[in-house]
C-alpha cells in the first residue's frame, strides 16, 4: 500500500527560503541553440534538444535532422544504452523517433493500441530499462488544451511486455519521470497546474500504475514543465509563464530556488486562468524574460551539483550551482556514437 502525503499546501512564494541563486548569478554554455527544451547530462557531455539538428552537444557541432517529417518539433530526448537518442515530437502527428548515426529519424513508436501518439511531449528511461512516455493531449492544435477543463493526456510505458497506456486523464501530461526509489513515477500536469504521482506497482510479473496522489498544486504564475530530483528526495521543478525553479520536498513544501517572473504577466496569467485557461499571447509572453520560459532542470558535474535549464526560446542554457546534489540519472554512464 502505498504511503499517503500530507495535504497540498497552498503554493505561496517563499522569498525568505530562497536559496539565494538570482537570474545575475546564472553562467550559461552552448550558442545558436533552437527550442532546447529538454537537457540530458551525462558524465562526459550535455545535450540539448533542438528545432534544426533533433539533440545537439551543446559545446559541438550542430548537424541538421535529415528526413524530418512535416511539423516535426523535439521535445523530450532520451539517450538508449546502445547509444541512439530518441525524440519525443510535439508536433500534431507526434510519437516516438530515434536518431541513427548519420542524423536521420526514424520512426520508433507511433501508436499504441490504435491510437496515434500525437503531441507527445517526453521519452525518459528509468533505471532497469524501461521506457516512459508522456502525451500531452489529444487537441489539435494542442494549444486547444491551455483550458483548465481539459484533461486527455496520458502515459505509456514500452518494456518487455511491449507498449501499453497506463495512465489517463491527465491535464496536459509533461515531464515523467522515476523517483530515485524506483516506487514512484512523477508527473507534472501542466494545464490542472499539479504535480502528480502513482505508485509503480508490479502484477504477475508486468509494472502498472497504482492511483495517482497530487503531491502539491501550484499558483502564481507558476505552469510546472519539466522536473528532476536531488538526492535527498527533492523534485525539482521548472515553471514556464512564471520563469521560475522551484523545489517541493518530501513533505510537500514549495521553495524558491530561481525566480525570473514578471510580476504583471503572473497576475494577468491568473485572471485568464480563473476563466477557462491561457491563451497563446500570454503563454508566449515569459520567452522574452532572461530564462525565456524555462522549460527543464538537469543536474551535472563531478558532484552533481551543476543545475542546467532548458528552455522554449533560450539560445544558450542556464547554468548555476545548487547547495544539494542531483540525483544520478539511469543515462550517466551512457554514450552516445552521434557525438563523439
Amino acid at each position: 500500500m502505498s504511503t499517503p502525503l500530507p495535504p497540498t499546501r497552498q503554493a505561496f512564494h517563499w522569498r525568505d527560503e530562497q536559496m539565494g541563486i538570482t537570474v545575475a548569478d546564472l553562467a550559461f554554455v552552448g550558442s545558436d541553440l533552437e527550442r532546447p527544451e529538454s537537457v540530458l547530462v551525462t558524465s562526459s557531455d550535455v545535450f540539448a534538444a533542438d528545432h534544426v539538428c533533433g539533440v545537439v552537444r551543446v559545446d559541438g557541432e550542430r548537424t541538421p535532422l535529415r528526413d524530418v517529417p512535416e511539423g516535426f518539433l523535439p521535445n523530450g530526448i532520451a539517450l538508449t544504452q546502445a547509444g541512439e537518442f530518441l525524440i519525443a515530437n510535439l508536433g500534431d502527428e507526434g510519437g516516438v523517433w530515434r536518431i541513427d548515426a548519420d542524423h536521420r529519424l526514424h520512426p520508433f513508436l507511433l501508436e499504441v493500441n490504435g491510437r496515434q501518439l500525437r503531441n507527445c511531449n517526453f521519452v525518459g528511461y528509468d533505471d532497469v530499462g524501461r521506457l516512459w512516455v508522456s502525451v500531452c493531449t489529444q487537441q489539435r492544435p494542442r494549444m486547444k488544451a491551455f483550458n483548465r477543463h481539459v484533461a486527455d493526456g496520458y502515459i505509456v510505458l514500452v518494456d518487455e511486455h511491449g507498449a501499453r497506456i497506463v495512465a489517463e486523464g491527465l491535464g496536459f501530461a509533461n515531464e515523467c519521470r522515476v523517483d530515485p526509489t524506483g516506487n514512484w513515477l512523477y508527473v507534472n500536469e501542466s494545464t490542472s497546474r499539479v504535480l502528480s504521482r502513482f505508485p509503480i506497482e508490479n502484477v504477475d510479473g508486468r509494472a502498472r500504475l497504482g492511483l495517482k496522489e497530487q503531491v502539491y498544486t501550484f499558483t502564481d504564475g507558476d505552469f510546472p514543465d519539466g522536473l528532476n530530483f536531488d538526492v535527498e528526495g527533492g523534485v525539482w521543478v521548472a515553471c514556464v509563464v512564471s520563469n521560475r525553479v522551484v523545489r517541493i520536498d518530501l513533505a510537500g513544501r514549495r521553495e524558491v530556488i530561481l525566480d525570473d517572473a514578471d510580476p504583471l504577466l503572473v497576475a494577468e496569467a491568473e485572471q485568464k486562468w480563473t476563466i477557462d485557461g491561457l491563451d497563446d499571447a500570454v503563454a508566449r509572453a515569459g520567452l522574452t524574460r532572461t530564462l525565456h520560459n524555462v522549460s527543464c532542470v538537469a543536474f551535472g558535474g563531478d558532484d552533481m551539483k551543476t543545475v542546467y535549464l532548458g528552455s522554449l526560446a533560450g539560445k544558450r542554457l542556464a547554468t548555476f550551482r545548487a547547495e544539494i546534489a542531483g540525483a544520478r540519472p539511469a543515462h550517466w554512464q551512457f554514450r552516445s556514437f552521434s557525438f563523439r
